[in-house]
């Protein structure tokens, strides 16, 4: 018969290892991550004063941007730091309730992020299906109603989390291959049937970003058929040229993230754990890095409200 030390989770302690199989090149990862939270916090937060303090940009598409910019900066905020303590200091304890939180905020921000980009997605195919109707539909109070939905919905998902890792029976193991933590990571350290976790992660990911990526998708689909009916092929190109920034800042968020997603559940015996958590560990910096590069290259009333803050300092 076999005897089990169960441990209570609140006596818990999870380490932290980073990237399994790379501790010696901890030092060399930890240089460009560091580098992309710090351009990814500046640029965000810049680019939120931008929006908040410019009355020209508060409009529903930059109003939209602003959430995606501060979902960008707490997502990055939520993991960097402990990252880059594990690779510079080796601080890798952690208490099982600030790893549950860290997770919780992880999830939380990850679900709301997908919901303001499909908000994104319904503000251009208003624009461009029903340009003179735009900001009659787009009011100050729907967007404000969209980002509050947008963040309940991501609450209402991500809190059973909490419960599911509560309810699991742990015996000891407290190694986490990973450098930050998230639902399944803890669930596999622990002696009981996790299949609930499983199907439960699986649902989340499949009904709630699933389905983002599928309304997505179907709103571009139909700007194609509108765009594609513009005689004018300048008018087309401008039009698809207000979604260009859209539609890259869509592929760097889902593309790592359903890797990443699909790779921890499914990829275990095919895809090199260390090449799995690298990119985790990427996608929670480069995204919010490149984010607000992509809406200040391709987004001309950006490019003029920066050249006009930065205006006065070339000038003297």
């Amino acid at each position: 018969m076999a005897f089990h030390n169960y441990t209570s989770p609140q006596d818990m302690s999870y380490v932290l290892i980073g990237i399994p199989g790379l501790q010696d090149l901890h030092t060399w990862i930890s240089i460009p991550i560091c580098f992309m939270y710090i351009v990814a916090l500046v640029g965000n937060i810049f680019l939120i004063f931008l929006i908040v303090t410019e009355r020209s940009l508060q409009e529903p598409m930059y109003l939209l941007l602003s959430m995606l910019a501060l979902a960008d900066v707490l997502l990055s905020t939520a993991t960097a730091p402990k990252m880059l303590a594990i690779f510079w200091f080796h601080s890798m304890g952690i208490s099982f309730g600030s790893c549950v939180s860290q997770m919780f905020f992880i999830h939380f921000i990850f679900v709301a992020e997908s919901a303001i980009l499909l908000a994104m997605a319904f503000d251009r195919y208003v624009a461009i299906c029903y340009p003179l109707r735009y900001t009659a539909i787009l009011t100050s109070s729907v967007i404000g109603k969209i980002v509050i939905a947008a963040v309940v919905r991501s609450f209402i998902i991500c809190f059973p989390f909490i419960f599911l890792v509560h309810r699991l029976i742990y015996c000891g193991r407290n190694i986490i291959p990973h450098s930050y933590c998230e639902h399944m990571g803890i669930a596999r350290l622990a002696c009981d049937d996790i299949n609930v976790n499983i199907i439960y992660g699986l649902t989340v990911a499949l009904l709630s970003t699933g389905m983002d990526i599928v309304f997505i998708i179907t709103s571009y689909t139909m700007i194609l058929c509108t765009v594609f009916q513009i005689p004018s092929w300048t008018a087309r190109f401008k039009a698809l040229n207000t979604c260009s920034s859209h539609i890259c800042v869509i592929l760097i968020f889902y593309a790592p993230a359903f890797f990443s997603f699909f790779a921890h559940r499914f990829g275990d015996k095919t895809i090199p754990h260390h090449i799995h958590i690298l990119v985790a560990n990427l996608y929670v910096v480069v995204p919010p890095m490149l984010n607000p590069i992509i809406y200040g290259v391709k987004t001309k009333q950006i490019q003029d409200q920066v050249v006009l803050f930065f205006s006065p300092i070339n000038t003297c």
